[in-house]
């Protein structure tokens, strides 16, 4: 049976380190399109584009795009996906995956997998993706975010920090990674039960959160059980910086 899910791709114009971003250009496309383009190639339903400024929906609508207009002072593309869920009148039950609008890459079956595991897995109102740390530098870099989850495949945290500690190896060599250790990197998609969405945005950041800059520890906190799962495909790094866009540009360039 297949699943069904609606994906929304939140857009926001304003970045402080790519300014404009969903509409830098990759190769003779907006990067919003090539985003737009990967996700029609998963099984979803419906593809919105969430976005704070007409540009953006003038574009999106260039291309072919369903794109809707969204308020600005938005804290998280969580609170972004809340509002248009609202304005869809999703039922509680209805499964909504974010797609990042700066994952031009992103491998369709990754979309798929997140949206069937959050219907197979009854007790979870969240699903999400990892893979597995294989270097030492990865694992000590802040930027990556790590998770821990149990036997059934639900979170247990996640964090920037090293996750778990290995005491015992790391007294003796903070180089190597520890033989036996599951070091799990959290990829950054996401399938929400939409009912989940009307929740969120009612809660109030926790102190866990906020100390982290991790919005997936507000769930936690209250109580939400996250399933994370192995990705199916490796995540191509997605687009932070002018350094990043010009890495894309290359590698598509290349693949020509």
């Amino acid at each position: 049976m297949t699943t069904a899910f609606t994906v929304i791709i939140p857009s926001r114009y304003a970045s402080t380190r790519l300014p404009g971003k969903p509409l830098r250009f990759i190769g003779n496309k907006p990067m919003i399109q090539l985003v737009w383009e990967q996700t029609c190639k998963s099984g979803a339903e419906r593809i919105l584009v969430a976005t704070d400024d007409q540009r953006i929906i003038e574009v999106c609508k260039g291309f072919g795009a369903e794109a809707v207009l969204t308020l600005e002072d938005h804290n998280s593309g969580t609170d972004r996906l809340a509002e248009v869920a609202v304005q869809l009148g999703l039922a509680a039950d209805a499964i909504v995956v974010n797609v990042q609008v700066d994952e031009p890459l992103i491998p369709p079956c990754l979309i798929d997998q997140v949206a069937a595991n959050l219907e197979a897995y009854g007790e979870a109102r969240i699903a999400t993706l990892a893979e597995p740390i294989k270097d030492i530098d990865t694992l000590f870099s802040p930027n990556v975010v790590k998770v821990v989850s149990d036997t059934n495949g639900l979170a247990l945290t996640f964090s920037r920090s090293i996750l778990p500690w290995s005491r015992d190896c790391f007294i003796k060599n903070l180089d190597v990674l520890p033989k036996g250790v599951l070091y799990r990197r959290h990829i950054g998609i996401y399938a929400y039960r939409a009912g989940f969405l009307y929740d969120f945005i009612n809660w109030s950041p926790c102190w866990l959160e906020k100390t982290e800059s991790l919005e997936q520890l507000r769930a936690l906190w209250y109580g939400v059980r996250i399933h994370v799962d192995d990705a199916l495909e490796t995540l191509p790094a997605g687009v932070d910086t002018k350094e990043d866009l010009e890495r894309i540009r290359c590698l598509l360039w290349q693949a020509r």
